[in-house]
């Protein structure tokens, strides 16, 4: 997938099919009007757009990062991402000089989607009314995609952000159709892990939302290669001098050096909560019960499933 960074770097694209939204989470509806553009554009021999929005034009804290964010909309089979630095100046453009301007005049898109509750323009003037209306006037196709509910409940990105939250991860994979998960980068650490026998990566999360503290089974992508571990959130209760919020994972038979690389962290269930112990004793005793509960539950499952 080609990613475009800022409206300026807009080249030409061939009769772009154009998905408009944040896209945070990349959950099941977004996921199903991404295979509507992609659909629609594979009829018309175009070109599967995103067009995207960051920061949050909302401001609110995001789900998924914008590389893990683009990462996900590329496994959707979308051509080209255009990334909008979400600013005064673009915040500040009417519904009509988006769709004129931007839409029209530099993508010339040949169709454009955006979910019904989706809104566009200074003060958020626009929706798919909006777009339906000047489309007759400047020959354009529109595709709405009607809000999906499970359950009698609208599929949100901030209501799957409270669901992980709130340590509630079965109810946010099935919102999204796959694992909660994180995307970070290895960070250099104080090697606490490895002083314990237990090697850790230190994980730099890209400010995504986090599940609560605790020991987590998860598996972790690494590149193309996907190995199975334990993650560990919290604040090291037992010992002294304790950051506010600590993320590391420990990967089953594993010894390579990965600093500054990224990692996918998919939480498959949580072991326990965060605890403090009496002495440096009694926690590698309990960090290799958690061991052996963790490889437990992961070692009937595929890297896709999270459990029931």
């Amino acid at each position: 997938m080609k990613v475009i960074y800022g409206l300026e770097n807009i080249g030409r694209i061939s009769c772009p099919v154009v998905a408009l939204g944040v896209f945070d989470g990349v959950h099941l509806a977004h996921r199903r009007l991404l295979y509507s553009v992609v659909k629609k554009a594979a009829a018309i021999k175009g070109r599967s757009v995103v067009m995207t929005f960051s920061p949050h034009p909302q401001k609110e804290p995001s789900l998924y990062s914008l590389p893990h964010r683009l990462k996900l909309i590329e496994k959707e089979g979308i051509n080209t991402a255009i990334v909008v630095n979400f600013n005064k100046r673009f915040a500040g453009l009417s519904a009509e000089d988006f769709i004129r301007k931007i839409l029209v005049t530099k993508l010339k898109a040949a169709y454009v989607f955006i979910g019904e509750n989706f809104r566009f323009g200074r003060g958020a003037q626009g929706n798919y009314k909006t777009l339906r209306e000047f489309s007759r006037r400047y020959n354009f196709g529109v595709g709405v995609c009607r809000t999906l509910k499970i359950n009698r409940r609208p599929v949100s990105s901030s209501y799957i952000r409270r669901l992980i939250t709130g340590g509630k991860l079965k109810e946010a994979a099935r919102l999204l159709s796959r694992p909660v998960s994180v995307l970070g980068t290895v960070v250099k650490g104080v090697s606490l892990g490895r002083k314990l026998g237990f090697p850790t990566a230190n994980i730099d999360p890209h400010h995504e939302v986090l599940p609560p503290s605790g020991i987590y089974a998860v598996q972790v992508i690494l590149g193309k290669r996907k190995m199975k571990g334990v993650c560990y959130i919290g604040s090291r209760p037992t010992f002294k001098n304790r950051p506010l919020k600590n993320i590391e994972v420990y990967i089953f038979n594993f010894k390579e050096n990965i600093y500054h690389r990224d990692l996918e962290i998919h939480f498959v269930k949580r072991v326990r909560g965060d605890m403090r112990f009496s002495s440096k004793e009694l926690l590698i005793k309990q960090i290799k019960k958690d061991l052996i509960i963790a490889r437990g539950i992961l070692s009937h499952q595929k890297p896709t499933q999270y459990l029931p």
